[in-house]
């Protein structure tokens, strides 16, 4: 094995950042943004690692996933958005959570929607999935008008 084949050695250093990566990285970006509405922190922080260390085909890939699992899906977006609310409230996962109702939301799901999957997380999963479930709902629900604090 000659020098020209010996493969290069591993560096933690940050590739270098180059322009020509924007179009990709705004088209991974766009795929959030049609599904959830937004991009989450999450995303944006894999984005700026995959950017920096040369693994932007990863996000991609993993975007292409998501695009032909949530699209391509005969459940629908809205149904789609519900189902993610419901396994990561009995999961217990409060941010993903909150990112998936506000994404049934985008999808056209209402308020009622999202208290019937935290009603059945409670038979599913217990008071804690219920509790947190209604908890990021009342976070989503404008009050109603003239409505004020419960009296206990």
């Amino acid at each position: 094995m000659t020098d020209g084949d010996a493969p290069a050695p591993h560096t933690d250093a940050p590739a270098p950042r180059t322009d020509a990566l924007a179009p990709r990285i705004a088209a991974v970006r766009e795929r959030y943004v049609s599904t959830l509405g937004s991009v989450p922190s999450g995303v944006e922080e894999r984005l700026r690692l995959a950017r920096e260390f040369g693994r932007l085909p990863t996000e991609e890939a993993l975007a292409a996933l998501r695009d032909i699992v949530l699209t391509g899906n005969p459940l629908g977006a809205r149904v789609q958005q519900l189902v993610h609310f419901g396994q990561l409230l009995s999961l217990g996962r409060h941010h993903p959570a909150r990112l998936h109702a506000r994404g049934a939301l985008h999808a056209g799901a209402t308020i009622a929607d999202l208290i019937g999957v935290a009603e059945t997380a409670l038979i599913t999963s217990g008071v804690p999935a219920y509790a947190l479930g209604a908890e990021i709902v009342a976070e989503l629900a404008p009050p109603a008008p003239g409505a004020g604090p419960t009296k206990s």
